[in-house]
């Protein structure tokens, strides 16, 4: 869980909330802290939206509050804390207000989805003293670079009986120290497994440096106006030469070149569905290993042995093989191949 009262030192600026025209004010402040702190136009942009959203909940929900804005630090990072304060009755079920079309007043009801879509992380808390609080971070990224791959990816995908829409999606991406992949698979098919993939995809896309269990209880609280997802993610640590992986449902993971072998556990559930937590599970990762990712549209009932000559190939190609070889033809199918270079 991320310590949301690690705090760079320095003071931060409080905004009171009682009408329409302090949203205006707390917006400009937000943006001159963000800007200070390094954000882009386009990232102050988001926060200034994510600012008028809380407030607007404080003067509609609780007659007002406060909003604090402050630099944050945690685990190497560095962005910017949001404080919303209240002393309203509350959110009683702060997930389900979480889904697009949700609203207690009669609002369109996106406001806390758009929070979570644009911030990195999102925390609620009822006081014991009457009211709530709501914090949320937005971390600083690296900008992007040139940078000497790690790793090679190859991805092979399909729709149900060559339908014009996928339900299945995949995420992969590299940075200088690190990289995320994964496979989701929207429950069903047609346009509504495929809008539940992608609602995933591009939570995931907007989110990637941060952890796991972040990763999963973000993309479940976007997935909760469609029809869920499953999905499986592996996250690679360059420095350390390892990959943590962490899956709800049935994709299907296994390495091949492991000194020890690995057995991953997924957990029974739906993201987006009131899902467990997943089970994050770190493993070495060296040079010449193959991880192989696969939806459930491939058949599961296969071994490394099976395909003997094909581990020499590229994972682009060993993806379209395996696709090919064991793809069902009632259901989208996706392949994700990752191999260490060497290095």
């Amino acid at each position: 869980m991320l310590d949301v009262n690690a705090v760079v030192e320095r003071a931060s600026v409080a905004v009171g909330i009682s009408g329409p025209r302090e949203i205006r004010h707390a917006e400009d402040c937000a943006r001159r802290v963000a800007g200070e702190l390094g954000f882009s136009a386009r990232d102050c942009d988001d926060i200034a939206l994510v600012v008028t959203e809380l407030a607007s909940n404080l003067i509609k929900h609780a007659s007002g509050g406060e909003l604090r804005f402050e630099p944050a630090e945690a685990t190497g990072r560095k962005g910017l804390r949001i404080e919303s304060l209240d002393c309203g009755p509350g959110i009683s079920d702060f997930e389900q207000a979480m889904r697009d079309g949700y609203s207690s007043v009669g609002s369109l009801g996106t406001g806390l989805g758009t929070i979570n879509r644009l911030m990195d992380d999102l925390e609620y808390e009822s006081l014991s003293c009457g009211g709530s609080r709501i914090v949320c971070h937005r971390w600083l990224r690296a900008e992007p670079r040139k940078i000497k791959s790690h790793l090679e990816i190859g991805v092979a995908s399909r729709a149900y009986r060559q339908a014009p829409e996928n339900g299945d999606a995949f995420v992969s991406r590299e940075w200088a120290n690190g990289a995320l992949v994964g496979v989701i698979d929207g429950l069903g098919h047609g346009q509504f497994a495929h809008r539940a993939a992608q609602t995933a995809r591009q939570y995931i896309d907007q989110h990637y440096g941060q952890p796991l269990e972040a990763l999963f209880r973000g993309v479940g609280r976007t997935c909760q106006a469609t029809r869920g997802v499953v999905m499986a993610l592996a996250l690679f640590d360059h420095d350390r030469k390892t990959f943590t992986c962490a899956g709800i449902g049935n994709i299907e993971l296994r390495v091949q070149g492991s000194e020890t072998p690995i057995r991953f556990i997924a957990r029974r559930g739906v993201v987006g569905q009131q899902a467990p937590k997943p089970m994050a599970e770190e493993h070495p990762w060296t040079a010449g290993m193959t991880l192989v990712m696969h939806s459930d549209g491939v058949r599961s009932h296969w071994s490394w042995s099976d395909f003997p000559t094909l581990w020499n190939e590229r994972p682009s190609q060993i993806a379209r093989r395996l696709l090919g070889a064991l793809g069902r033809d009632d259901d989208d199918a996706t392949v994700l191949v990752v191999r260490s270079l060497q290095t």
